[in-house]
């Protein structure tokens, strides 16, 4: 048999001179090829001296460093199972997710190690190592006498490689399980869909503990053979000056936001670039169309999930399942991927008509096999005929192009009408002055659940509630309109630029109680 563990995919595409440099740091330090083969193999080698049972979870919350993925590496080398954890989380959510997963190896912070090892060593986990972002910590120095030639162990395609868990805005967060397959076959996907050439350079300046970061973005550069440009935090003046030495970049729609706010971004700082790519939330149309304006590139947008990774996107090129269709179009993720199936289908379990939205539903190598001991919410989400529930919902229109309309979790029904808050948030997002927009929906007396707008202003805007809800009320029928309009500063975000909605329905659950 051969072997399919995803480390030997990622080996294999190495270029062959190994003392090529494979990642340069905002530090100017740099790593060969070489650096990384022989790194992951001594890591590797020291899991294996650990006796650990075959499979092991290896559970990490550590900053983003190369040595960060170099343990990645090492984990799908030695055959385990990597658990990347936010390093935002803290106590009461890692007691949850060690034990839960049960990690036979859990890597963290120095500075967090006196909090995390306790909770480890309760749950049962056999070791906690360090590692820090300055090339420090207990992992190195237990890695450092052993051996820089390893063996990768032999996996299957359906074998586990990792467990992300997800963000649980709804209740206890699910570790959704990613198979080797599952992520080589998407990597694989993207590297042809998105026309990945010799000689690409990647600027990596998201984190690593994410899809985008860790599985999209690495395994994107890393199956081409290309050199990553690496930002441990971002810095939008920083990354602009890396522009011209590189040609990829893949971001979050708040980088572009915040790239758009420096001088430095023109024409002349992307005119090497090929491609920029953005992702794991809503990219404004706004957005879209400054950046287009202001450096001449499009903005590809694509779609995934922890649990399937990607799922569609705009085209790079002609694709000739879509008549050779080639307009990357602001607003949607595009066509589906290959490989990839994905239906929408209403209610009543019914395919929807072209433009109407209901429920999306994906079938694929990508998808994941279920969620970490959770028989019962694997079978719920998961169709007879094999098809994942997204939570998603959206539309399909004449030309195959695919718009998220948002999170069936976030449908508000009043008076037993279905509210979609992105189609409020659309037309608030164009009133003049506004930056963005969420509407989520709160419980009330007479209608069961209502609208309430939360709306920030852009710099020196001027903005009133009513009199954003009076503009609504001439554009979109009387049950769509939220009761109420609030002008806040900021919204609630988790790390990737997502906006919090559970945060804001918390926070107004009770304006009209009586």
């Amino acid at each position: 048999m051969s072997n399919q563990n995803l480390f030997s995919a990622l080996r294999n595409a190495f270029p062959s001179d190994l003392d090529q440099i494979a990642v340069e740091t905002e530090q100017g330090l740099c790593y060969s090829w070489r650096d990384l083969d022989r790194a992951s193999a001594m890591v590797a080698n020291l899991f294996d001296g650990l006796g650990i049972p075959a499979h092991s979870r290896v559970a990490v919350q550590v900053e983003k460093s190369v040595e960060a993925l170099i343990l990645y590496l090492a984990t799908l080398r030695a055959g385990h199972v990597f658990l990347p954890l936010n390093t935002a989380y803290q106590s009461a959510e890692i007691e949850y997710f060690i034990g839960n997963a049960e990690p036979a190896v859990v890597v963290c912070s120095g500075k967090n190690h006196g909090w995390v090892s306790p909770i480890a060593f309760k749950a049962g986990t056999q070791y906690v190592f360090t590692l820090n972002d300055d090339r420090t910590g207990s992992l190195l120095d237990r890695a450092a006498s052993q051996s820089d030639r390893h063996q990768p162990a032999i996996r299957r395609a359906d074998d586990l490689a990792a467990i992300l868990y997800t963000s649980g805005t709804t209740g206890r967060s699910k570790g959704a399980m990613l198979s080797h397959g599952n992520l080589l076959s998407n990597a694989a996907i993207l590297k042809n869909y998105w026309g990945w050439v010799p000689g690409d350079v990647l600027i990596h300046a998201l984190p690593i503990f994410h899809v985008h970061g860790l599985f999209v973005a690495i395994h994107g550069a890393m199956l081409n053979g290309s050199k990553m440009i690496w930002h441990a935090k971002f810095d939008p003046r920083r990354v602009i000056a890396d522009m011209p030495r590189a040609t990829v970049f893949m971001g979050v729609p708040t980088l572009y936001v915040r790239m758009l706010a420096d001088l430095d971004l023109n024409r002349q700082a992307v005119a090497r670039m090929r491609l920029f790519i953005a992702g794991s939330a809503p990219l404004l149309i706004e957005t879209f169309q400054e950046w287009q304006q202001r450096t001449g590139h499009t903005i590809l947008e694509r779609y995934g999930m922890s649990e399937t990774i990607m799922l569609t996107s705009n085209p790079y090129a002609a694709d000739p399942r879509y008549d050779g269709q080639s307009e990357r179009r602001g607003g949607t993720v595009g066509f589906t991927l290959p490989e990839v199936s994905l239906r929408v289908l209403d209610d009543q379990g019914q395919p929807c008509a072209v433009d109407e939205i209901g429920g999306i539903q994906v079938r694929g190598p990508n998808v994941f096999s279920g969620y970490w001991r959770m028989p019962e919410k694997t079978a719920e989400e998961f169709t007879a005929d094999g098809y994942f529930k997204t939570g998603d919902v959206g539309k399909i229109d004449p030309r195959g192009y695919i718009t998220i309309v948002g999170r069936s979790k976030d449908l508000i029904i009043s008076g037993g009408y279905n509210v979609y808050p992105a189609e409020i948030e659309g037309f608030i997002n164009d009133m003049p002055g506004v930056a963005e927009s969420a509407v989520v929906g709160v419980p009330h007396p007479d209608f069961g659940e209502v609208g309430v707008a939360v709306v920030i202003p852009k710099p020196q805007g001027r903005l009133n509630g009513e009199e954003i809800i009076a503009i609504l009320k001439a554009r979109l029928a009387n049950f769509k309109i939220p009761k109420r309009c609030f002008v806040v500063d900021e919204l609630p975000r988790n790390t990737m630029g997502k906006v919090q909605k559970n945060l804001l329905r918390e926070q107004h659950k009770a304006l009209f109680k009586s």
